[in-house]
């Protein structure tokens, strides 16, 4: 299948580094982050596996449980870890999915036959708590994933999906946001007491609604 945007999530059950779960009993309530991986003891898969944990705390602030997914059994994760562990100073406290069978991988469109025909290429699939799909970002296999974009697209999405904003090009935390279209001028005045900038009629700007 093709995953897309709006989409609901496919619940899955699956072996992990961290023992059997069901996907949806362990998002909860939480926003959800899966990460595909090509292969255990892959060199930028490591520095990655490093990254999350060693933004463990940021994604627990933001209510976000993040698991990823390789396609090796239990025992080969749970080897690597101990190389993550030992090679990026940090304690994976996370799931790693064993995909041996290609089920996961399959369900999430993580195959991509004309990159390679078993191996996963490099996703990630941002689910909101109602379990719909709000972001998919794909690298391939030579590129690490950018982690400060993958927190700054967490905390766009927690704030647009509050508020009616939207976030401009390079937005960060604590800056100001853009009204959306859908909210008239006069309603904007009302529902932003902070001010709102009109560049245009449509270019208008509010200082963030959450700060």
């Amino acid at each position: 299948m093709s995953l897309r945007l709006g989409d609901t999530a496919p619940n899955f059950q699956a072996k992990t580094s961290a023992g059997d779960i069901d996907f949806y009993e362990y998002l909860g309530n939480s926003w959800g982050i899966l990460f595909s991986h090509p292969g255990d003891y892959t060199p930028v898969c490591t520095t990655e596996l490093g990254k999350t944990a060693s933004l463990q705390e940021e994604f627990a602030k933001r209510n976000v449980k993040v698991l990823a997914l390789s396609v090796d059994p239990v025992d080969k994760h749970l080897s690597w870890i101990n190389d993550i562990n030992e090679t990026q100073n940090v304690t994976v406290g996370f799931p790693i999915i064993a995909d041996d069978d290609r089920k996961v991988s399959l369900l999430y469109d993580f195959i991509h036959p004309n990159a390679s025909a078993t191996a996963t290429v490099r996703s990630l699939v941002i689910i909101a708590p109602d379990k719909t799909v709000k972001l998919i970002i794909t690298y391939p296999a030579s590129t690490g994933r950018n982690f400060v974009e993958v927190l700054r697209v967490v905390d766009s999405l927690q704030l647009t999906a509050n508020y009616s904003v939207a976030t401009p090009a390079d937005w960060k935390e604590g800056e100001d946001v853009i009204v959306v279209p859908a909210v008239s001028t006069e309603d904007a005045l009302k529902k932003f007491p902070k001010g709102v900038k009109i560049v245009k009629p449509y270019l208008r700007y509010t200082p963030q609604p959450n700060k």
